[in-house]
């Protein structure tokens, strides 16, 4: 079907649905019966709540007309038994303070055992040309890299490295990684 070519529908007259009838809404009646309990029960929700909440009531107004009257007693000094002051706070003493302060903590740190060096290759190439492109778009990094030739020169490797440890190797791949480099792996020394 051509959505863009279809012809408008027909105007409706107002009051008129599609089946041609009369608004279905002027047709409704309302349940009286429901609307009375709605009422009814949102009444009963309000009572609840103020009868929890210890609200107070008509009959509760008169209650309260005797409660605030002031309440006056006269008091006597030999009819009740006078209690004792209460004893002082006791001042706190820490123990590990004093503990903490002359005790030393020993820690048995193993030393990190060093691998091999690490090697880091960018690209392999079967044409050295290829290999000089990589190598100068490593060098604009900053960074510093060899081509290895290898299977009787057929392959042509860029290599970067050696590096002590792999967190070194791995910063200046994410250096190159920044510049669009991709695809460094870091190997074992191994030429």
């Amino acid at each position: 079907m051509d959505y863009a070519n279809r012809k408008q529908p027909p105007k409706r007259k107002p009051g008129q649905t599609r089946r041609g009838g009369k608004a279905a809404a002027a047709q409704r009646k309302v349940p009286w019966a429901i609307v009375l309990l709605a009422v009814l029960l949102v009444a009963a929700l309000v009572g609840g709540l103020r009868f929890i909440a210890g609200g107070k009531d008509a009959g509760d107004a008169n209650n309260s007309e005797v409660t605030q009257q002031p309440v006056t007693e006269t008091p006597t000094s030999s009819t009740g038994p006078v209690a004792a002051p209460m004893p002082k706070k006791p001042e706190e003493r820490w123990q590990y303070i004093e503990e903490l302060e002359n005790l030393e903590v020993e820690v048995d740190v193993p030393e990190r055992e060093l691998g091999p060096p690490k090697l880091m290759q960018c690209g392999s190439f079967r044409k050295r040309a290829d290999a000089e492109r990589l190598r100068a778009a490593i060098a604009l990094q900053g960074l510093e890299s060899e081509i290895y030739p290898s299977n009787n020169n057929t392959w042509y490797r860029v290599v970067l490295g050696p590096y002590e440890t792999k967190r070194d190797a791995e910063a200046e791949r994410h250096k190159l990684q920044r510049a669009s480099i991709h695809g460094c792996q870091i190997w074992n020394w191994n030429l």
